[in-house]
């Protein structure tokens, strides 16, 4: 009990536990795999790991960023030692500028080449809102494929005259199908225009894509790649992903299909619009004014339909429209979007989709009360709500779905905290019971990401109770949770002692049906500068940092280890040291999830 006692007063949890975590505490049931580290990024994150070992990995925060120097002018350079000198003392392991003749000519030092990246995604005081400015996509996907881990190639391109990358796109692979089929999604890159002189005659040159986000799938690992073409598409290039796929074929993701009316009334506006001769073509070009609205904009640009595609090889899927929860009132401008997540080998999708507080409404008024979003199933051509009863609970989003159609996702309670559920889509949806196991404590924010076919689940959870903020996060803990015998874990507590000082596990993503879990860890490593090269102190010894890696948890029979006092008190200290809230700002990228909405 003394042992039980301090791991509880080390994670600063005042709540009860419930009483499986507390008994399995000691048992060492996962080996870590160590997916290993990206020679492009600093930071990688598990998606999914299909039955054959192959798993799909993000990376960001790419080294050697390729800044296309030539486009900066003697008031860019001011600027960015201005950004510096005002921002150096807040960001930690970055100095001020250390040679601004250098950065002139093209060749700056690692941390000036640091600072330059930053101004150009900053979208306060840097130019990450500016279409005249270079842009930073910064994130990649990666597949670890027999042993082997790669790169995989999506949309990006070199820039004329290169082999360079421009590394402007978004790039995610979701997962990979045991038989082989890849899937996720992907943006056009940013590229320079040609020249615009304006009425005033003053040149531009504006950094446009061909579209945003466009799901995709590949039958050879990315040899070909087949789009999936957005519903609606005007005015920007719309929308598509695909968010899973079965071993038959089809997939499911989400795609736009109707413009935002303010949108488009401001393209199509001829006072101070994109119609507005003043504006184009007298002071842009009518693509510039289109990119300049949609990254200006702070709201939707499209609404979002869930989709099925059967695939195949030849490119030319099978689209079908997965529909909405309700159906709008025709004077109802507001915006009604449905996503889905998920599907098993039945065919039966889940995700979530607008919805009312009163959920037998499905045809409301002009001003129906509505109330955010709701788990939904998508079955035998309908759009079930399967989130209960909406005057208990709040927002709730479905994740994943097994086989026997049980569904896993988030729900929020009568409190405001999210508490990770399961539920049967098999029952009729007016007898729909979300159960919300218990987690870490009551007051604990949790979402479960993913079911196999034995009933395990796995996602996340808070583990700290204080207040939290920007700058101090709750930290979190991967878990899995056994459905059939109602035992949950903190997977931190389920690896061998040996390795809880080096891995701490934040989330867990994905669970295939050999029980292989894919996860996220922070680990302290080697630091390196924005070029890729290890940095050392004034003595020759490397400095170190802590960095997200993916890793995979492989079940292993348990050996009833019990871990040392100072082995635990290491447990702590490794948690409590890292610096969470960097962390966190890199997995609040979009595409960073295997499920990108939490």
């Amino acid at each position: 009990m003394r042992k039980i006692a301090k791991n509880i007063i080390a994670l600063s949890i005042s709540s009860a536990l419930s009483v499986s975590f507390l008994n399995s505490v000691n048992a060492a049931t996962y080996q870590i795999v160590d997916e290993g580290d990206a020679d492009q990024a600093k930071y990688t994150y598990a998606q999914q790991q299909n039955i054959n070992g192959d798993m799909a990995i993000s990376g960001t925060s790419l080294y050697d960023f390729p800044v296309q120097f030539d486009y900066l002018d003697d008031s860019d350079f001011t600027a960015i030692q201005l950004f510096a000198a005002i921002n150096h003392e807040n960001v930690h392991a970055l100095n001020n500028l250390e040679d601004i003749d250098a950065l002139k000519a093209g060749n700056p030092t690692a941390n000036d080449l640091s600072w330059v990246i930053r101004w150009l995604q900053d979208t306060s005081s840097g130019k990450g809102s500016d279409i005249e400015y270079q842009k930073v996509g910064d994130t990649i996907a990666i597949t670890t494929v027999g042993g082997l881990q790669q790169e995989y190639p999506l949309l990006d391109t070199t820039f004329d005259g290169t082999e360079q990358l421009t590394r402007s796109t978004v790039d995610v692979i979701a997962g990979i199908t045991d038989s082989g089929i890849s899937y996720g999604s992907a943006t056009a890159p940013y590229l320079p225009s040609e020249t615009f002189t304006d009425e005033e005659n003053t040149d531009h040159i504006y950094w446009l894509r061909e579209h945003g986000m466009r799901g995709f799938y590949s039958y050879n690992q990315g040899s070909q790649i087949h789009e999936i073409t957005p519903l609606e598409a005007e005015y920007g290039g719309g929308f598509s992903a695909l968010m899973d796929a079965n071993e038959v074929g089809v997939a499911v993701g989400f795609s736009s299909y109707k413009l935002v009316p303010s949108y488009s009334d401001f393209i199509e506006n001829e006072d101070g619009g994109c119609a507005d001769p003043e504006v184009v073509p007298a002071a842009m070009t009518l693509e510039a004014c289109i990119a300049q609205v949609q990254t200006g904009s702070t709201s939707a640009t499209y609404d979002a339909m869930a989709i099925k595609a059967t695939l195949n090889p030849d490119g030319l899927p099978i689209i079908e429209e997965l529909g909405l929860l309700v159906t709008p009132h025709e004077d109802d401008e507001r915006s009604y979007s449905s996503y889905a997540l998920a599907l098993n080998s039945n065919g039966v999708a889940v995700g979530y989709a607008d919805g009312f507080y009163d959920q037998n409404i499905v045809t409301p008024t002009v001003d129906q009360r509505k109330f955010y979003q709701y788990a939904v199933a998508y079955k035998n051509g309908s759009v079930i709500d399967i989130s209960g009863d909406h005057s208990i609970r709040g927002t709730s989003v479905a994740y994943d779905i097994n086989d026997a159609g049980t569904a896993v996702g988030y729900v929020t309670n009568s409190s405001g905290v999210r508490k990770f559920f399961y539920v049967d889509t098999n029952a009729p949806a007016e007898e729909s019971n979300l159960v919300t196991p218990n987690d870490f404590f009551s007051g604990s924010d949790s979402t479960a990401r993913a079911i196999n076919n034995s009933d395990l689940i796995v996602g996340e959870g808070e583990i700290e109770t204080h207040n939290e903020s920007t700058s101090n996060p709750r930290r979190t803990a991967g878990f899995v949770y056994d459905m059939n015998n109602d035992v949950f874990t903190n997977l931190n507590l389920a690896i061998p002692c040996a390795l809880r000082s080096t891995y701490n596990i934040i989330e867990a993503q994905d669970i295939n049906d050999d029980g292989i879990i894919s996860a996220t860890a922070t680990i302290k490593v080697e630091r390196r500068d924005a070029y890729g090269e290890v940095m050392v102190d004034d003595f020759g010894t490397p400095l170190t940092e802590d960095v997200l890696r993916a890793i995979t948890l492989e079940p292993t029979p348990d050996t009833s280890e019990v871990c040392t006092s100072e082995e635990e008190e290491k447990v702590v200290r490794q948690g409590a040291s890292i610096n969470f809230a960097g962390l966190l700002s890199m997995m609040a990228l979009f595409g960073l999830r295997r499920k990108f909405f939490s």
